[in-house]
């Protein structure tokens, strides 16, 4: 904090012994010792309030990031929604469409020869 030497530091006691006088100087070097005491614990103490404030100011800031994003919580409901649906699906076959057995329509009538088709037709064979 300060940058006091030994001759700075003797140069300050002379001189307080000159202006006190030896009888004072034991008693007021007490009371500014006890004076620097109460002033570091409460550079300390505001030095902590800082930090405790920053350390607020940050949780808030993560808190309100945090509540913008899209929550685990809804995530997992959306996904049991989607597993549901396909459940309901796996145990209705009636209600999903059905594809025909023949390769030459498809469920809109079309023909259905792609690449695809020919490598599993050509599989089936062989």
């Amino acid at each position: 904090m300060f940058d006091i030497g030994f001759w700075e530091l003797t140069l300050i006691l002379i001189v307080a012994l000159l202006v006190v006088g030896p009888e004072r100087l034991p008693r007021m070097a007490r009371s500014a010792g006890l004076w620097m005491g109460k002033m570091r614990r409460f550079v300390g103490t505001v030095r902590a309030d800082i930090q405790r404030e920053l350390a607020a100011e940050e949780l808030k800031q993560t808190l309100a990031k945090q509540a913008k994003s899209t929550g685990l919580h809804e995530i997992i409901e959306e996904t049991k929604e989607i597993a549901a649906d396909a459940g309901q699906l796996l145990k209705d076959p009636a209600d999903s469409p059905r594809r025909s057995e023949s390769p030459e329509s498809s469920p809109r009538g079309e023909a259905t020869d792609s690449p695809h088709d020919a490598k599993r037709q050509s599989g089936r064979d062989a």
